[in-house]
């Protein structure tokens, strides 16, 4: 047969009357090829009515040219106009058919184990001081956050499922162990804290396969960066904080050093950074600024660091009623 003869009365590709997309209520993304995904509605529309397009067997689409006009006949309900280029053989041509693609409201899994308070790990913050202060925590639950929500922008599944604030700290509920790890990770390395990791088993997947929970306690070291500090006899501003150490400057001179985690086994804080005081400046000349004792308005000559430029107050901290500044 000729192909024209062939193609007479014959029908090359054809839409099912309707198809079903599904929609989170919450996020709005779609399911499409069984993945969820955050597309548009258009755009969702378009795909799940091209791939529903069904051709006989001596039939090749181009799929890359296949155009798809959307119609809304009302929210829930769209017509999609498929326009298919083909190839039969040597022969190429067009085919054009409709379908109706009905959006039907579902929940998607993360949004499902979100609502569920869903979760895998516990991170805990605890602190070593006596009392666990406020900012501080504060501080670090930003911090945590923050990293979660990086890490959520590429991943959906990662999540904070809840935040508890307990005495002596607070316990933050993740989606994943491996969040977990690379969380507590993360603020060990900024504030030199010791990490203690405890699995629990909770059960058996659908697989078999045994079901973990797990604790990461982070206990925050006494010292924290902004502290002053007593170390071999000297005074001293802890400057910086990382998993295998840090980086403390001598008050009498500016200088910065570096020190070990087991360096750091014998701070002594002598100031936490809250408890520095505000001193007025009065003048600058040189390397010197003279400013107003913040303990009795006397005035006092202070050095200062290379490079630094005072503002109308300057942090003071005073050891052996002498009054230094902490840059």
């Amino acid at each position: 047969m000729c192909i024209d003869c062939w193609l007479d009365g014959r029908k090359l590709a054809s839409l099912p009357h309707h198809v079903d997309l599904r929609m989170c209520v919450h996020c709005g993304e779609f399911l499409i090829d069984n993945r969820w995904a955050d597309c548009g509605l258009e755009m969702a529309v378009s795909i799940v009515a091209a791939d529903a397009l069904e051709t006989i067997r001596e039939v090749v689409v181009d799929e890359s040219a296949v155009t798809v006009d959307v119609e809304e006949q009302d929210p829930q309900v769209y017509v999609a106009h498929v326009l298919a280029p083909v190839r039969v053989m040597d022969y190429r041509t067009a085919v054009e058919c409709s379908t109706i693609v009905r959006i039907k409201n579902s929940v998607c899994k993360p949004c499902s184990r979100r609502l569920g308070n869903y979760y895998t790990a516990i991170i805990q913050i605890r602190s070593g001081a006596k009392d666990f202060d406020d900012d501080l925590r504060d501080e670090v639950l930003a911090e945590i956050e923050g990293s979660v929500s990086r890490q959520e922008a590429n991943n959906r599944h990662l999540f904070i499922t809840k935040i508890e604030q307990v005495p002596g700290g607070a316990d933050v509920y993740v989606s994943s162990i491996s969040l977990g790890r690379a969380v507590s990770k993360e603020i060990s390395d900024s504030y030199g804290a010791e990490i203690k990791e405890s699995p629990k088993l909770v059960g058996k997947t659908d697989d078999g396969q045994d079901l973990y929970r797990v604790t990461y306690l982070i206990r925050l070291p006494e010292f924290h960066v902004g502290d002053i500090i007593q170390f071999e006899g000297r005074y001293f501003k802890l400057v910086k904080l990382t998993g295998v150490g840090g980086r403390i400057m001598d008050l009498s001179n500016f200088m910065e050093r570096t020190v070990r985690r087991t360096d750091m086994d014998s701070f002594k804080v002598y100031e936490k950074r809250s408890g520095l005081k505000e001193a007025t400046v009065v003048s600058s000349s040189g390397k010197e600024i003279q400013v107003l004792r913040p303990d009795n308005y006397a005035m006092a000559d202070l050095r200062i660091p290379e490079g630094f430029e005072p503002g109308e107050t300057v942090k003071t901290v005073s050891i052996d009623d002498v009054l230094y500044l902490v840059p």
